[in-house]
């Protein structure tokens, strides 16, 4: 094998078998590479494309980039942000025969529009502040200035339209050559990524946190902004490489050095060392999911029969007639969709059709009765219905006191089998549900406590029978004492009310919040044994969704080096020559390099900390 460099077209590589081919990239030293190991193949490919990437990096930070960096309209300011070589010159263009403002301190100056001899009819703003910040620490990692002018739509457009003026009107040659522009969508945040002043985890948090409309989505955009998320990869990701260092030393240097240990003894000990990592990142993964509860917002479905209450509740909880209430059911058929803030949760409330078959469950079974045939668009909404409650983090089933007879004082709760299978199947399925039991109004005071009882009874025994017959029911599955709420959303539609709580409105609400808290709180990684490992950072919850998956993928590479270090361990007595040591490095060395992709680093510089690695070892 070859490596060739030509002086004229700079670096051009082949390799025999042509497992690579890199045009346009840095000059890599000349040399006769002699069978190069898979890792030293890497390493050559990272050092080119580290250099091209380089190359590409500096073409961008010659020029300058400007930008309005507050909202465009009409504001009392608006703050203009330069980044760049030039920004020194374009303060000189703007604000002549002034002294530069010293680092990281606010100066009032007068800007002029950038003409050889200004006068007062070329002023563009007479009570600018300005500041400027040296590199590199600065937010891009390059100087920056900015301008505080006074936020008037003419005024704005005019300072931006002066900017790239200050190439053609300054004396200096060099800014004269100088590409000056305005920024493209991002590419602030991009500069700070190339000069190493944030990575990827904070510029994700970073656009949580500008896209916010929650304080629980604050929170979760904050905890990232800083390094504890990125660190934390990091630090995984040189465990791995320790870990992959150890077998890459025996795959490369076997034919020349003695190892005290076997290949099957040496993935046993490398396996050791990955498997607590695996359960750190299973962990990770589920908080992410959580988290992505908080950051997408928390699905909520209204279960229930017709006319039990469940579109007066959302009206109620989001404070205006998001749906139509009336008497005559079916008056809901396709799934209403409603966004609200609760206790600084983001929540999609969906009203769906109300669910019920040809007979309806009472609870004493003696008064069941016919509801009618069921008409096509209403069997079509039910079954939106159902698909949207399997598919909601929050199952409310919403039921209704009733009275048992057309002439009669006695009232119960009566129980449409169709919902109590649908929630007994959300219950099953892992989601969390918790009944309001509507029209409590019609019940006296010292009745409504046996009402509740009897109904969790109710809902319990109807709810077992019901799916007993599929899955054993989960822990979780029926009515326990702190999942029932009595609400009366004709009390608290009482607008002259006495009562704080009229209704129990603000009741359920506060029963929300405990299980939003509950849903989106992280959980600790545990041993095999069902210990805990170690406690899981908050921080985790803010991992994005593309993080997740990279994590997902990374805990795929980490099962497959574990279960070829247990085959090793099953081979070691037999044939440990059909060990497959180059397999099992390259499980560790796709791990960690989604964990570098987390933070953006990729694969540039992992090959040259993998060969120290190994070199040491």
């Amino acid at each position: 094998m070859r490596l060739l460099y030509h002086p004229a077209k700079r670096l051009k590589i082949h390799f025999s078998k042509s497992w690579m081919v890199l045009h346009s990239c840095r000059r890599i030293t000349p040399a006769v590479v002699p069978n190069p190991s898979p890792i030293r193949r890497r390493a050559i490919f990272s050092t080119a494309r580290k250099g091209w990437i380089d190359e590409v990096r500096s073409s961008e930070e010659d020029s300058t980039i400007y930008a309005l960096s507050t909202a465009p309209g009409r504001a009392a300011i608006a703050i203009v942000r330069i980044s760049g070589p030039a920004c020194i010159d374009i303060y000189k263009a703007l604000c002549p025969g002034t002294p530069l403002p010293k680092p990281r301190h606010a100066t009032l100056r007068s800007l002029y529009e950038p003409i050889r001899n200004p006068a007062k009819s070329a002023v563009l703003d007479s009570g600018a502040l300005v500041l400027y910040f040296p590199a590199p620490k600065t937010v891009t990692g390059d100087d920056v200035l900015e301008f505080h002018i006074h936020g008037g739509p003419a005024l704005v457009k005019a300072v931006l339209a002066a900017i790239p003026q200050c190439t053609q009107s300054s004396h200096n040659a060099r800014i004269q050559t100088t590409t000056v522009r305005y920024a493209e969508p991002g590419e602030f945040t991009r500069r700070a990524f190339y000069n190493d002043r944030l990575d990827l985890t904070q510029i994700e948090a970073l656009g949580d946190a500008l896209s916010a409309d929650t304080e629980q989505q604050r929170r979760l955009a904050v905890r990232g902004t800083t390094n504890a998320l990125s660190g934390r990869y990091e630090s995984w990701r040189q465990q791995l490489l320790y870990a992959r260092g150890e077998l890459e030393a025996l795959i490369d240097f076997a034919e020349d050095q003695h190892f005290d240990e076997s290949p099957a003894n040496l993935i046993s000990s490398v396996a050791e060392q990955v498997k607590p990592l695996k359960g750190q990142v299973q962990a990770h993964i589920v908080n992410a999911s959580r988290g992505e509860l908080v950051r997408s917002g928390i699905r909520i479905a209204l279960l229930g029969a017709p006319n039990a209450g469940k579109s007066s509740l959302l009206n109620q909880i989001v404070g205006r007639e998001a749906a139509i209430v009336s008497k005559e059911e079916g008056t809901t058929r396709d799934v209403v969709e409603v966004g609200v803030d609760i206790g600084g949760f983001y929540c999609k409330f969906g009203d769906m059709a109300g669910l019920r078959r040809e007979m309806t469950v009472s609870m004493d079974s003696s008064h069941s009765m016919s509801n009618g045939t069921i008409g096509e668009v209403e069997k079509e909404g039910i079954r939106r219905a159902k698909l949207r409650a399997l598919d909601s983090d929050v199952v409310i089933v919403v039921l209704s006191v009733e009275p048992e007879a057309a002439i009669s004082e006695s009232f119960s709760v009566k129980i449409d089998a169709e919902v109590a299978v649908t929630a007994a199947n959300c219950s099953r399925n892992g989601q969390a549900v918790i009944y309001a039991v509507n029209k409590v109004d019609q019940v006296r005071t010292e009745d409504l406590p046996h009402k509740l009882e009897a109904v969790k009874r109710h809902i319990s025994k109807t709810g077992i029978d019901m799916v007993e017959r599929l899955t054993p029911p989960t822990p979780r599955s029926y009515a326990s004492a702190d999942s029932i709420f009595a609400i009366s959303c004709k009390d608290a539609g009482h607008l002259n009310s006495a009562v704080a709580d009229a209704g129990g409105i603000q009741t359920l609400l506060k029963g929300l919040v405990g299980v939003f808290e509950e849903i989106t709180a992280p959980v600790t990684s545990e041993t095999q044994d069902g210990s805990i490992a170690s406690p899981v950072p908050e921080e985790s919850l803010g991992a994005t969704e593309r993080q997740r998956l990279l994590l997902v993928e990374c805990l795929g590479h980490l099962s497959a080096f574990l279960s070829n270090a247990e085959s090793a361990k099953q081979l070691s007595a037999e044939v440990e020559e059909d060990i497959d040591v180059v397999v099992a490095a390259e499980n560790l060395r796709a791990a960690a390099n989604c964990l570098a992709k987390i933070t953006g680093k990729g694969e540039a510089g992992d090959v040259e900390e993998v060969l120290g690695v190994v070199f040491e070892k």
